[in-house]
């Protein structure tokens, strides 16, 4: 009975507390409920108090506009009023001065009537007083005019002329005189050798016992020298000595250096003798590449072609009527350069253009043209600027000088081979007639090489042996004396050789 009374008051009283949290739970909703309508209201509030504040500035800031609107439209009015002023001021005066103008308009009117009112009236009295003169003078006005111009054109003419005839003596007497003096000046400043080559060169000999090895065994060495260089060994009774003889300074220069290279050696044979032949050609051309290069630099021209330059070098051995022709070519720059420089023309263009002006000569003898031709060829060629191929051209009057440049270079030229001594014609003619007989000769197909010797009183001929046999040999030999009695003119006699050799070579392994 206890226990269950004191398990109802235990449930009562969680009843009761149940029912309390029921109660205090909806007095808290009531409560929250309360307070979010209060927040809903005062949010409501704000936010209307808020768009008031807004709406507040808003009419604050645009009448704040309108009024900044307001000053600035004042502003123009004013700035309009005040250009208004400007401009009817403007006006005014314009008008003022329109007025001022036409006014002065009517006052130089007024004086252009009165001008012409007295031109009139002068022209009137010129055409009498013209009247009374030609009565007076017995002729029209043209009349006179004519006569007077007729006087004046006369009394200038006499005057001209006798100034012309006095300028012309006074520059004949002082163009002779500065052109001697020039001409003097550039002669005294030139120092150019000249060297008159000869058609032989002597080789010396250590004994006369090495006479004996050149001739070789039957005479074998000698004619293999001489039929590879085509020049002539005399050997004769000038003790330690040996002559070699031909007209073209190169062959004989080859020869004399395969020759002094044999004697040093000592060994002396037909085979030995080819390489040194050989040797001696590299040699001369290398001397022959030195000899331009030198020329080059001496005269003072650069960027020449290393070709130019080989062939100007070339110029070493030959020779034009017994004068070098490198060393002619040398004095015409140098005399063609100091007529520029004193005459106030281009110093450059004249020493390369005299220095070049015979380089034909160089190629003529392989080359058919005039020296001339082959050098403007040439020129134009490698590079040459149209005023040097110009001077070389007009040096010999084969096309009129045009230019100053080439005007001293003919000059210079004339100079230089017109001095005593220093040209010999017989020479020149000795060898022509021996190119043209080794031009006859190679003129047939099948010539290997040919070389006019002894003098000119020998050519030997060597023909490729696979192209002629014994026969077509001695019908070659009977063509070219025939062609040489119909062509040429010449003292004596001129044997024909024709040799036809045949090697054959095996190497034993």
């Amino acid at each position: 009975m206890n226990l269950f009374i004191a398990l109802l008051i235990i449930a009562l009283v969680i009843i009761a507390g149940l029912i309390g949290l029921l109660a205090f739970v909806l007095q808290k909703k009531k409560t929250v409920q309360s307070l979010y309508e209060n927040l809903s209201k005062e949010s409501t509030e704000k936010e209307n108090l808020l768009k008031k504040e807004a709406m507040i500035q808003a009419k604050e800031a645009l009448h704040a506009e309108r009024e900044k609107f307001d000053e600035e439209v004042r502003e123009r009015r004013q700035d309009m009023q005040r250009l208004e002023a400007k401009l009817a001021k403007k006006e005014d005066t314009l008008e003022d001065k329109i007025q001022e103008a036409e006014e002065k308009e009517y006052q130089a009117q007024k004086k252009m009537d009165e001008l012409l009112e007295k031109e009139d009236y002068l022209a009137d009295l010129i055409a009498k007083q013209i009247e009374e003169t030609e009565k007076i003078a017995g002729m029209s006005r043209e009349e006179a005019r004519h006569m007077l111009m007729e006087q004046l054109k006369q009394d200038l003419q006499q005057e001209q002329m006798q100034l012309i005839k006095e300028n012309e003596a006074k520059i004949r007497e002082t163009a002779k005189e500065m052109a001697q003096d020039i001409l003097s000046t550039t002669m005294q400043r030139c120092a150019i050798d000249q060297v008159v080559e000869s058609t032989v060169s002597v080789v010396n000999l250590p004994s006369d016992e090495m006479k004996g090895r050149i001739i070789g065994r039957e005479g074998r060495n000698i004619r293999t020298l001489e039929t590879l260089t085509g020049v002539d060994l005399i050997i004769d009774d000038t003790p330690e000595a040996v002559v070699l003889s031909s007209f073209d300074p190169v062959r004989r220069e080859i020869a004399k250096v395969a020759l002094e290279k044999l004697i040093s050696d000592g060994r002396i044979h037909p085979v030995r003798i080819e390489e040194m032949v050989e040797k001696a050609q590299e040699e001369i051309e290398e001397k022959i590449k030195k000899e331009g290069e030198n020329a080059a630099v001496d005269m003072g021209v650069l960027n020449l072609h290393k070709e130019l330059i080989k062939t100007l070098g070339r110029l070493y051995y030959r020779t034009s009527y017994g004068q070098n022709v490198l060393k002619h070519s040398l004095e015409v720059g140098h005399i063609a350069g100091m007529l520029a420089a004193e005459l106030g023309a281009n110093v450059q263009v004249a020493k390369r253009a005299g220095l070049l002006h015979d380089i034909g000569k160089a190629v003529d003898q392989t080359q058919d043209g005039t020296h001339i031709e082959l050098g403007v060829e040439l020129a134009r060629r490698y590079g040459e600027k149209e005023d040097i191929v110009h001077a070389i051209e007009a040096h010999h009057d084969d096309v009129t000088a045009n230019t100053i440049e080439a005007v001293l270079v003919k000059l210079a030229d004339a100079i230089s081979a017109g001095r005593p001594g220093s040209r010999r014609d017989t020479l020149e003619i000795y060898i022509k007639r021996l190119k043209k007989i080794e031009e006859i000769a190679s003129s047939y197909d099948g010539i290997k090489q040919s070389f006019a010797v002894q003098a000119g009183r020998e050519v030997r001929i060597i023909v490729q042996p696979d192209m002629f046999d014994d026969l077509a040999s001695a019908k070659l030999a009977r063509d070219i004396a025939k062609r040489i009695e119909e062509e040429l003119d010449y003292p004596g006699q001129i044997r024909v050789t024709v040799v036809r050799e045949i090697r054959t070579t095996e190497i034993a392994k």
